[in-house]
């Protein structure tokens, strides 16, 4: 008995001393990258997710970057991952997909997107999607239609902070405005008219977005995905209603049913009702996000602020009526306004990481990379690189003087690239020139509380960003 105990405590520690040799080195063809896959099953998903400062190279990149260099491998949530930190790398990779090197989203976003979402597609379908994703937020629709609704919502909800008696918390009203502009181009959504509040659920689903993938009560993940039930239930039930009695709503809606509906159509209901998900998530997250650094910034900075005022009121004063809407020539005069945009988001690094899945073994930088692996693009490290922006962790927005403002190059990918720029990019200019217009004409303001930034990976505000704020003519 004792020695049967003995052979059986012997056998499994072989075979877990096994299991740890396999996860730690690999099968390869090749040569693998160098780097760790840390602890069985965990990874290093725990240093992944540790949080860092803004103005920071994530610690988790820059560690293994100087141990390993700018390739390195590492497993993050069970997924094998190879990371690759150098921008002329990722700027071809980030123009490269095809049948072997495809557009990735981990296990836990395509679980909290759906495996069918917007984001992780490809090729024709990918293609298809985003030239209708552009109906919405392409340069001729914002021009023609929503710019007048983007001007009416930013002017009536600063209004509205203003004549508030107390602060008001940025980083939530700003998400309450953008979600009440993009949930009416959407869907026509109204907060006021549903018992079942989106907004509320979109608060709970944002915590876990970027966090550690467990499922269990307690975790920010299982919040996240409570959330997202209760917020694709309201809108599923909003579609159906549509589909049902064929009432338009002029809305983004009434494109994504007539695509339904097309003979031979790409999108059915479930996978359109994900991209109206999507789209809500994504417009009101990152705009919401930005304004907020915005306004931040411009609080810290008051010489940018003193340039946008003079910007800004140059262009009121060669109206005929000082308080008609922002035009589209107007929004295009902005120079000064885009290259502080640029900044904000050179600096705010928004999306930290992106991906592709191998689908065959591949090289990379003179190693193998093995088919079934992800490779995980630190886009924004080249924004602090001291060779390609001076003083790179200064917020320094005539840095852009003279500079294209309106594109992705291999030094700047606030906005991704390749195939996969950003369909927003422009639907977020727009909101986030418009609020710099009437904030800096119309409004003073001080900080009373809050103005924390930190990353983990994603932007987090701890304490939110409190300002007292009230109308010029009334100080």
């Amino acid at each position: 008995m004792y020695v049967a105990a003995v052979l059986l405590v012997t056998l499994l520690v072989v075979k877990i001393s096994h299991w740890v040799y396999t996860w730690a080195n690999p099968k390869c063809n090749g040569k693998l990258p160098p780097g760790s896959m840390g602890l069985p099953i965990i990874g290093e998903t725990i240093q992944f997710f540790t949080p860092y400062s803004l103005y920071e190279t994530q610690p988790f990149i820059k560690k293994r970057m100087a141990r390993y260099g700018s390739v390195f491998r590492t497993n993050i949530a069970g997924q094998k991952v190879i990371v690759s930190t150098d921008p002329v790398t990722n700027y071809s990779i980030m123009n490269t997909e095809n049948k072997s090197l495809l557009f990735w989203c981990t296990d836990g976003l395509s679980h909290i997107f759906g495996n069918q979402n917007f984001l992780s597609q490809h090729g024709s379908v990918h293609k298809y999607l985003r030239s209708l994703v552009l109906h919405l937020t392409g340069r001729e629709i914002l021009r023609q239609k929503f710019l007048h609704e983007i001007d009416q919502t930013t002017r009536a909800h600063l209004h509205s902070w203003a004549s508030s008696p107390g602060t008001v918390n940025v980083r939530d009203a700003c998400a309450e405005m953008i979600f009440e502009s993009c949930a009416k181009k959407l869907i026509s959504y109204d907060e006021s008219k549903y018992s079942k509040k989106l907004r509320q659920n979109y608060r709970a689903f944002k915590l876990g977005i970027v966090s550690f993938p467990m499922y269990f009560p307690g975790f920010a993940f299982y919040e996240c995905i409570k959330g997202r039930k209760h917020i694709r239930k309201v809108i599923e039930d909003i579609y159906q209603e549509r589909k049902a009695t064929k009432v338009p709503g002029h809305d983004f809606l009434d494109r994504v049913l007539e695509e339904v509906e097309k003979e031979n159509a790409v999108l059915n209901d479930s996978n359109a009702i994900d991209l109206l998900f999507v789209l809500l998530f994504a417009a009101f997250e990152t705009v919401s996000q930005s304004i907020t650094l915005i306004t931040k910034y411009l609080t810290d900075h008051p010489q940018v602020l003193a340039e946008l005022t003079e910007e800004h009121e140059g262009i009121i004063s060669r109206r005929e009526d000082e308080n008609s809407e922002v035009t589209w020539e107007e929004y295009k005069s902005m120079t000064f306004t885009h290259m502080v945009i640029n900044e904000i988001v050179r600096l705010a690094n928004i999306v930290p990481v992106t991906f592709r899945k191998v689908l065959k073994d591949m090289e990379l930088d003179g190693y193998t990379i093995p088919a079934g692996w992800v490779i995980m693009m630190v886009l924004p490290l080249v924004h602090f690189d001291a060779d390609k922006y001076e003083d790179p962790l200064a917020f320094n927005p005539w840095r852009w003087k003279g500079k294209e403002l309106h594109t992705g190059t291999k030094t700047f990918m606030g906005f991704g690239g390749g195939v996969r720029l950003c369909a927003g990019a422009d639907f977020a200019k727009v909101h986030l020139a418009v609020y710099i217009h009437y904030l800096v004409t119309k409004y003073r303001w001080s900080v009373v509380k809050g103005g924390e930034v930190f990353k983990q990976p994603g932007l987090k505000f701890p304490n939110g960003l409190h300002i007292k704020i009230a109308e010029k003519h009334n100080i």
